[in-house]
């Protein structure tokens, strides 16, 4: 007589479910001190305060002060605007392309380099320029009350952020 002795099934090795929730309930927190960490820095900059400010935290306060429909507007113009003479993704590349080749030449050619560099700087200015240009034409055309309403709204968005101070070493 032979006897057969019977194991029970073994279940595939799984994450239990409680586990998946407490992992899940982890991760979610993480983000979201990330989050508030990143935001921070977003929102009042660097905590070495030692930089120069960025340029969006100059222009930044200007464009937050227009009305929605006036950045809105203001925006698709200069969208618009560069689109119009935008260069090509493989014009980008082949520029980029053309940065890696003259810093691995030897001998170095610092001119090259810097005439590349000098023509990406003149599109951003181009385009600084540009916002410039809308914004100034847009506060033209304002009426007295809607400019009183932009200052007041300029002078607030400038309030919420901590005052300069200076290093002191």
């Amino acid at each position: 007589m032979s006897e057969t002795v019977q194991t029970p099934e073994k279940k595939p090795a799984g994450m239990r479910p409680w586990l998946k929730v407490v992992l899940f309930t982890s991760l979610a927190l993480n983000l979201a001190v990330a989050g508030v960490m990143i935001g921070a820095v977003v929102r009042f900059g660097p905590f070495d305060g030692g930089r120069p400010p960025r340029l969006d935290m100059v222009v930044g306060p200007y464009t937050h002060a227009l009305s929605h429909r006036d950045r809105r507007e203001i925006g698709e113009r200069l969208r618009d605007d560069y689109r119009a003479a935008r260069p090509s993704r493989e014009q980008v590349r082949a520029e980029f392309a053309e940065v890696l080749t003259a810093l691995r030449a030897k001998p170095y050619d610092g001119d090259k380099v810097e005439a590349i560099l000098m023509r990406q700087m003149k599109i951003g200015t181009e385009r600084q320029e540009r916002g410039q240009h809308l914004l100034i034409e847009r506060l033209e055309q304002m009426s007295d009350t809607e400019r009183a309403e932009f200052a007041d709204r300029l002078e607030e968005g400038l309030n919420r952020h901590r005052p300069f101070k200076p290093d002191r070493d």
